[in-house]
């Protein structure tokens, strides 16, 4: 069966058509392209972000990634963690805010700089 997709590895954003059988992958621009169609129709994966909980600050969440990518079947259960986590005033950048997600080996880290009762961010 052939697949539809649109390429998300630049912002060209390449039409692909993947068969899901043999795995070519036709209209790609780059190796990139062909390389996330045939990944995104055996193991989808995302890089999951939102925004976790902080005490001790005027602002009431700091936003947080995983460091990689996680299989795409996982993401909502991520989420159900991340929302299950409350962290205190200081974060920052790269802090581990939830170790091992999911037991896939990939941490939840900290995306910015929270201070106690102020935020600075460095642009």
């Amino acid at each position: 069966m052939e697949r539809e997709l649109i390429c998300i590895c630049c912002p060209r954003g390449c039409h692909l058509k993947v068969d899901d059988k043999s795995l070519t992958v036709i209209g790609n621009s780059c190796p990139r392209g062909a390389e996330y169609g045939a990944r995104e129709v055996t193991n989808p994966v995302r890089i999951i972000t939102s925004t976790v909980k902080v005490y001790g600050c005027d602002i009431p969440v700091v936003p947080v990634k995983t460091e990689k990518a996680i299989p795409k079947a996982m993401a909502m259960k991520c989420m159900e963690e991340i929302n299950k986590v409350t962290v205190s005033a200081p974060v920052k950048i790269g802090d581990v805010v939830i170790k091992n997600v999911l037991g896939t080996g990939i941490n939840v880290v900290a995306t910015k700089n929270v201070y106690k009762n102020r935020v600075e961010s460095k642009e």
